[in-house]
């Protein structure tokens, strides 16, 4: 594969910063949107990424920083996939060749990296929620700047995102919304026409003389004021689309050609010095993908990808062992509903990042995407269960975290046997602090009546899927890691385990090493390195974090001088239930040696996922040296 082109980018090389582009005549927009695009499309060519979302936003990216005060005036992208454009023309180009690599830049908008930043994200549709207290707080501090909010119709659909514009419409605050909509390609309607009645729908004019029509209208009797204040918003929305939101309290312009920068800009320029008070929302259609013809041609559009050829679009692929985890429970998921019509399976958005594609192959009269609503996606499940069905929720560990009174108030609280698959649990890579699956232990195994499962390799795994395919005496989560396994045979007939019930794979006399998930390997590795000084190390499997296996941990704790748990996860997890049992049990009251290892308390930034689990000190090395220290031989 060739090594990326570099293109000439002379309009965005003397753009070094947001003043140079306002100095820019507006003629000469297009064609800095056509260099940053180019520098886009290299610089993820060899880093890999998030693509398209930014290449469908570099036009709206370059109009909002000519037209607005940036960062005095304040910006916020929803989730920050889409802020490359948006780094560049904000003085980190030069750094973009270490995007979402250790000690560079986040892929997502991040508040200690820029003072363009000024909300961090990650997650999804948090920005209408934020800007709107920005807002207020600029008015309790009789401030003056405007706080501009991107949000795209995905994170639309997130009840979160309603919240705040309801609450927007009351708080009598000035917010400007973006609705970034790249779900469907321009239609003849976004042209001239369009352009014009944005233009007219958002200008002071229009504002003036709506304001006198509404005067003249209180002077009619009551019903007919409200048919004639009704009839106009209702005229406003046939033509544009946009009753939904007027009906919200939004003042609606739009749709918007997003890649025409002469109809963005002077329709921003509109909002932008519009005197109400109340908040707008201006509808931009964009194409995801934009300008680079393989990510146009993709189904995703491109929308995270790994190194590629410029030229062709071709991505490297990254070698594994084996399938990845989100494969293997594919497959097993698939071959659960083969067998049971009762499988069915929910996702929060994530049918491709949780295997649930696949599935929907096979039986897509079964498989529901919810939309960003993960807080919906649980209890949806949980009404499917309480009917007899046999629900899997496939969501992200860190996603999960948002349906947190769900899962405890509308299904363990219940004892309804949801099953919750938990993909990218623990460190994720180059995604960073925003997407690390740190804590599901902790919230997860806190919870009354709940199992939880951690499969050390894929074999495990297929087990695992297998085992709460069939277990419908509560709710079960399987949690397990972003990328491939060890390379273990995945087998044809997995088998039902025991709920609760750990296994020893290595007999040893010194000391134990407890693991939960895919740690199995290294403790592996660390086993082998003791045994070459003479340190004989049992290593054992938990497999379910709960219930604890309690004859295998405390035969552990009676057997060994010293005991080592190992999980990638926070504090407040399985090693801290593992040491509530030693407590209780009465085995901390003698000679015994416990070392819990875990993530530290902290975030830690993008990386490789062995250099974080390094970093976290929970690989090989870092296990034998806390036997060692156990023992006294440290």
């Amino acid at each position: 594969m060739s090594t990326p082109a570099s293109h000439p980018t002379p309009v965005l090389d003397a753009v070094t910063d947001v003043a140079a582009l306002r100095a820019l005549d507006e003629d000469r927009l297009p064609a800095l949107a056509d260099d940053v695009r180019a520098a886009m499309i290299d610089t993820v060519a060899i880093t890999g990424g998030h693509l398209g979302a930014g290449l469908g936003v570099v036009e709206l990216t370059i109009a909002l920083h000519y037209v607005f005060d940036t960062p005095r005036d304040r910006l916020i992208w929803d989730v920050g996939h889409q802020a490359y454009p948006h780094k560049i023309l904000t003085g980190r180009r030069g750094r973009m060749l270490g995007i979402r690599r250790k000690n560079g830049l986040s892929g997502f908008t991040k508040r200690g990296e820029s003072e363009f930043d000024p909300f961090g994200a990650g997650h999804s549709s948090t920005s209408i929620s934020a800007g709107l207290g920005m807002a207020v707080a600029r008015d309790f501090k009789k401030e003056n700047r405007n706080v501009v909010c991107v949000i795209g119709d995905g994170a639309m659909s997130a009840g979160m995102a309603f919240e705040a514009m309801n609450n927007a419409a009351a708080a009598n605050s000035r917010l400007i919304v973006i609705l970034n909509d790249n779900d469907m390609s321009i239609a003849p309607p976004v042209g001239a026409m369009s352009a014009y009645l944005s233009r007219l729908l958002s200008s002071p004019s229009y504002h003036s003389i709506r304001s006198a029509m509404k005067d003249v209208a209180q002077l009619f009797p009551a019903p007919l004021e409200r048919a004639a204040r009704k009839a106009e918003e209702y005229a406003r929305g046939l033509v544009t689309g946009g009753t939904l939101f007027e009906e919200m309290g939004f003042h609606y312009v739009g749709p918007v050609d997003g890649h025409r920068l002469d109809h963005l800009v002077p329709i921003l320029r509109n909002v932008r010095d519009a005197k109400a008070r109340r908040p707008v929302l201006v509808h931009v259609v964009t194409q995801k993908g934009h300008g680079y013809g393989p990510a146009e041609r993709a189904a995703d559009k491109y929308h995270g990808v790994g190194c590629f050829d410029v030229e062709t679009g071709a991505q490297v692929k990254a070698k594994g062992n084996g399938p990845s985890f989100t494969e293997v429970f594919a497959q097993g998921l698939i071959r659960a509903a083969d067998a049971d019509p009762r499988v069915v399976a929910a996702t929060a958005a994530m049918p491709t990042g949780t295997g649930l594609d696949a599935f929907a192959r096979h039986h897509p009269a079964r498989m529901f995407d919810v939309g960003i609503a993960e807080q919906h996606a649980v209890t949806f499940a949980a009404g499917l269960a309480a009917e007899g069905m046999r629900p899997f929720v496939a969501i992200y560990s860190t996603f999960l975290q948002r349906a947190f009174d769900q899962v405890a108030h509308d299904v363990a609280l219940q004892n309804l046997p949801v099953r919750f698959i938990l993909d990218r649990a623990g460190y994720v890579g180059a995604d960073g602090a925003t997407h690390q699956g740190a804590f599901d232990l902790a919230y997860l195994c806190c919870l009354p009546q709940m199992t939880v499962a951690a499969p050390a390799d894929e074999a495990e795994l297929a087990h695992m899927v297998a085992t709460a395919a069939q277990f419908d005496d509560g709710p079960i989560a399987i949690r397990f890691p972003r990328g491939t396994g060890t390379g273990a045979p995945v087998p044809d007939e997995p088998e039902i385990l025991a709920i609760g019930k750990g296994r020893i794979v290595r007999e040893g006399t010194d000391v134990a090493i407890l693991s939960i998930g895919t740690r199995l390997a290294d403790a592996f590795a660390a086993a082998d390195a003791l045994a070459a000084e003479g340190i004989m190390a049992t290593v054992a499997d938990a497999r379910f974090a709960k219930p604890l296996d309690r004859d295998l941990i405390l035969g552990l704790a009676d057997r060994h001088k010293a005991l080592v748990t190992v999980e990638e996860g926070s504090v407040g997890g399985f090693g801290s239930h593992v040491l509530d049992l030693l407590a209780n049990a009465g085995k901390l009251d003698g000679s015994l040696a416990v070392r819990t290892l875990h993530m530290p308390d902290a975030y830690l930034e993008q990386d490789t996922q062995a250099g974080q689990i390094a970093d976290a000190r929970l690989d090989a090395p870092a296990i034998a040296a806390a036997a060692r220290a156990a023992l006294g031989r440290g």
